[in-house]
C-alpha cells in the first residue's frame, strides 16, 4: 500500500460496506488480523482488506496511511489484548509475571501476526499504557530509575523474543511442526550412550520439554536475577 494521507475531515465512513458493517479502526485491524491468520502475510493488502470488508480498497485509506500503518495498529492491539483484564495485585513479582505470560499468550493466539509485529514499536495507546504499567510496577517496587528502564528492556526483549519464537513454530505446517518435534524422540533419544553420555542420560526429559515453550521458566530466571538487584538486598546495582 502507497502512502496516501486522507486529510483528518473525511477520514470516517459512516455508510455501512456491502457487508452492512460501519468501517472503524477497530473493524480494518479485526479483519486484518483474521486475514492474516488465515493466509499469512501477503493477506495485508488493500485489495484483500476491502474484499473482505465489502468496501471499496481505498476506504481503508480513511484510517490508515499505508499497510505499515495498519501493521503497527495490529501490534498495538495485541498489545491491547493482553493487558485485558489485568489487574495489579501488590506484588511486583507476580504482576510482572502475570504481564509476561499475557503477552506471550496474547502473540500465541495470533501467530502470523506475531511473526509480523513482535518487532514494531507502535507508540500507540495501548503499547504507550503498558510500557507505563511496567515501569510503574518496578518504580514502585523500588529499583532506581536506570535499574527500572534495564529491567523493563529486559523483560520486553525476552517476552516478545519468546513470542515471534514460539509463533514461527506454531505457524509451521502441521507435518513439519510434528516432524521437528519427533526430532528429540526419533533421534535424540536413540543416540549411543557411549557417544552422548549427557544426551542418553536426559533423552527423555528433553524429548518432553522441548515439545513446550522455554519462556515460562526464562521469564522466572529473568525475575530471579531482576529481584537480586533490588536496592534493600544489600547488593547495591552494577
Amino acid at each position: 500500500m502507497a502512502e496516501r494521507v486522507i486529510p483528518e475531515p473525511q477520514r470516517r465512513r459512516r455508510r455501512p460496506t456491502k457487508q452492512g458493517t460501519v468501517l472503524s479502526e477497530q473493524v480494518i485491524v479485526d479483519t486484518a488480523l483474521r486475514l492474516v491468520g488465515l493466509h499469512g502475510a501477503q493477506a495485508l493488502t488493500v485489495r484483500r482488506l476491502g474484499a473482505a470488508l465489502g468496501a471499496d480498497p481505498s476506504a481503508v485509506y480513511r484510517y490508515f496511511h499505508s499497510t505499515d500503518d495498519l501493521l503497527l495498529a495490529i501490534a498495538d492491539e495485541l498489545i491491547g489484548q493482553a493487558q485485558h483484564g489485568w489487574q495489579p495485585t501488590g506484588d511486583w513479582r507476580a504482576d510482572l509475571r502475570d504481564i509476561g505470560l499475557r503477552i506471550h499468550a496474547a502473540y500465541q493466539a495470533h501467530p502470523q501476526a506475531a511473526m509480523l509485529a513482535a518487532h514494531r514499536t507502535s507508540g500507540r495507546d495501548n503499547e504507550t499504557r503498558a510500557v507505563e504499567t511496567i515501569l510503574g510496577v518496578l518504580r514502585s517496587a523500588g529499583f532506581p530509575d536506570l535499574e527500572a528502564v534495564r529491567a523493563y528492556h529486559a523483560l520486553v526483549d525476552q517476552g516478545l523474543a519468546f513470542a515471534a519464537l514460539d509463533a514461527a513454530v506454531l505457524a509451521l505446517p502441521a507435518p513439519a511442526l510434528a516432524a521437528d518435534q519427533d526430532v528429540w524422540r526419533a533421534r535424540y533419544a536413540r543416540l549411543d550412550p557411549a557417544d552422548h553420555p549427557n544426551i542418553a542420560a536426559t533423552a527423555t526429559l528433553l524429548a518432553a520439554d522441548m515439545r513446550l515453550s522455554g519462556y515460562p521458566f526464562a521469564l522466572d530466571l529473568l525475575l530471579d536475577a531482576i529481584a537480586a538487584r533490588l536496592p534493600d538486598r544489600g547488593r547495591p546495582p552494577a
